[in-house]
């Protein structure tokens, strides 16, 4: 066959579907290409590029798939009804106005400031003999079983600026705020007020017994108000205070004996020398939880816990107090009650709160509104007349966080023209003289609600004025009447301290620390406490709310804090 007639042989070409076959298909035709294939006899070449074009689109389908269901879920979620939850109202109040700056004191007030001379002061407080204080007996004998040993070691003290703070309540006690506090003024505190609390100090430790104790009366009593004395002078183990290597050591040996004291007497927690109506331990508890509250030392609080609830149980059906912690009495005696509340407020404010605490406070609250308020004034037991026990009233509402009440403003009133006085020969003007009374015992709660009157934010101009003029006799009747003694007292480092006490001529056997100790806690009111406000410290929880509306309502700034 010749070349032309084999090239007849040959089949024609179709170019048009050659080129087909190499023409790349479109994706959604290669798609139907692949379902085509899929459903063919798995031997043929249809079925097997089937799966070859599954494997290469597996990627692009699941990726395209993802999205679409990414896209069906956020359009589903816009769709749902929105759920606002619950709204909080938030009120920004503005700060407090800061004291203005001062420079700082030196480390030590000088020894050489002297007070100026002692004029005669003409107004006495009108005050009954609170009979109980100076009725200290020791126990008969002991309990037997004691709940708690030693205090930790002082490693475990932990400095902390102040107490558990309370808005507008508690000072800070350090160097700096004791030194803004004494800068001078008729509403402050001066050098001759603070070189005085020094001597005391010196002197508590100069006549500190080597058990930890001060005698001189009730040693329980003594050494617990010695222990609040230091205790608002910001001295403690481990306190930034330049006499730290002098104070916190008599500070921890003092909160060794009180510990210690603490017995179990069967289901009931006692002191062993608590006198005979145990006044001391009241004091005794009061200065346990100011201790915790500033150390954070956690036998301080055990000791503390275990004595709030006793004092908690031992609360009268009425709302009061007495003698013995008695919980059957409805005697509601006020000068009793009057420690029992401060040892509360401090608990309260250090943390502890055992339990029925807070009804407790409101019963107390209610007590003294309705049974111990009378006549314009706070009275000794329910239903009697107004006395010098006005004050105690006065500053327990205070401090629990009711100073705007109508019975604060009455016995605001009823002391309004108090002075302070030294000597047991003085009565207010009204009542004439009382010889034989305890000034001194009135006048530390005087003090205290004088100060929280007049320096508190928003103070009416009488109770400004009120305070400064009570405040100006005493920054020049205290002083001068301070005891030197002849020694000094050498500090850690061979340095010698000018030391001096005070004594009363009045009914009191526990002479002379409680005279002392209460003189001292008065000068050191300009920073041991910052003015309350009508709704700051220990409000019962379903006060709370009114109060803080109130405080809103008259511009009050501040925050409730629960503690």
């Amino acid at each position: 066959m010749s070349e032309e007639e084999a090239i007849e042989e040959i089949a024609p070409v179709d170019i048009e579907e050659l080129s087909a076959k190499y023409k790349e298909k479109g994706y959604f035709q290669r798609l139907k290409d692949m379902f085509a294939g899929l459903g063919a006899p798995r031997n043929t070449a249809e079925y097997k590029l089937a799966r070859i074009e599954l494997q290469r689109q597996a990627a692009p389908l699941i990726a395209v798939t993802t999205v679409l269901l990414l896209v069906v879920v956020m359009v589903v979620m816009t769709m749902m009804p929105k759920d606002k939850g619950d709204e909080y109202k938030v009120t920004i109040a503005e700060a407090a106005e800061e004291p203005p700056d001062v420079e700082e004191p030196p480390e030590e007030p000088p020894d050489d400031i002297e007070p100026p001379p002692l004029e005669e002061v003409d107004v006495m407080v009108d005050t009954p003999n609170p009979g109980p204080v100076s009725e200290i007996t020791p126990v008969a004998s002991p309990p037997s079983q004691q709940v708690s040993v030693k205090p930790a070691p002082q490693d475990t003290v932990a400095f902390v600026d102040s107490p558990v703070k309370m808005k507008s309540m508690v000072g800070s006690r350090t160097p700096g705020s004791i030194g803004a506090a004494t800068r001078g003024g008729a509403g402050y505190g001066d050098q001759i007020t603070e070189a005085t609390v020094m001597k005391v100090l010196w002197w508590l430790k100069a006549h500190q017994a080597s058990d930890g104790s001060w005698a001189g009366g009730n040693k329980l009593a003594n050494t617990s108000l010695a222990v609040l004395t230091y205790l608002a002078h910001g001295e403690y183990p481990g306190s930034p205070s330049p006499f730290q290597k002098d104070f916190g050591p008599v500070v921890q040996q003092a909160l060794n004996y009180i510990i210690g004291c603490l017995q179990q007497n069967g289901p009931v927690v006692k002191m062993q020398g608590a006198d005979g109506n145990e006044y001391a331990f009241l004091i005794a508890t009061y200065a346990l939880c100011e201790a915790f509250g500033m150390t954070k030392n956690p036998n301080c609080k055990d000791a503390a816990y275990v004595c709030l609830d006793r004092i908690v149980r031992g609360q009268s059906p009425t709302g009061g107090w007495d003698y013995k912690i008695n919980p059957k009495s409805d005697r509601d005696d006020m000068s009793f009650a009057g420690w029992a509340l401060q040892a509360l407020k401090a608990g309260k404010m250090a943390g502890l709160h055992p339990e029925g605490l807070d009804e407790c406070i409101k019963k107390a609250i209610r007590c003294l509104q309705t049974r111990n308020f009378k006549n314009g004034g706070f009275n000794y037991t329910a239903n009697g007349n107004p006395t010098g026990l006005t004050a105690t009233g006065c500053l327990a509402m205070q401090l629990l966080g009711y100073g705007n009440k109508k019975e604060v403003t009455d016995a605001l009133n009823f002391m309004r023209e108090w002075e302070p006085s030294f000597d047991g020969q003085g009565g207010a003007k009204a009542g004439g003289p009382l010889p034989g009374t305890c000034p001194q015992y009135y006048c530390y709660y005087a003090t205290q609600c004088k100060y929280q009157a007049g320096m508190k934010q928003g103070a009416t101009k009488t109770d400004e004025m009120t305070w400064q003029k009570w405040n100006l006799a005493m920054k020049k009747l205290y002083p001068a009447k301070i005891i030197d003694e002849a020694a000094k007292v050498k500090d850690w480092s061979g340095k010698e301290h000018k030391q001096g006490y005070f004594k009363n001529n009045d009914v009191h056997t526990s002479r002379p620390v409680m005279d002392t100790c209460l003189v001292a806690l008065q000068l050191m009111v300009y920073y041991r406490y910052l003015p309350t406000t009508q709704t700051k410290a220990a409000v019962a929880e379903e006060d709370a709310k009114d109060a803080a509306e109130a405080a809103v309502d008259k511009s009050d700034v501040g925050v409730e804090v629960d503690i």
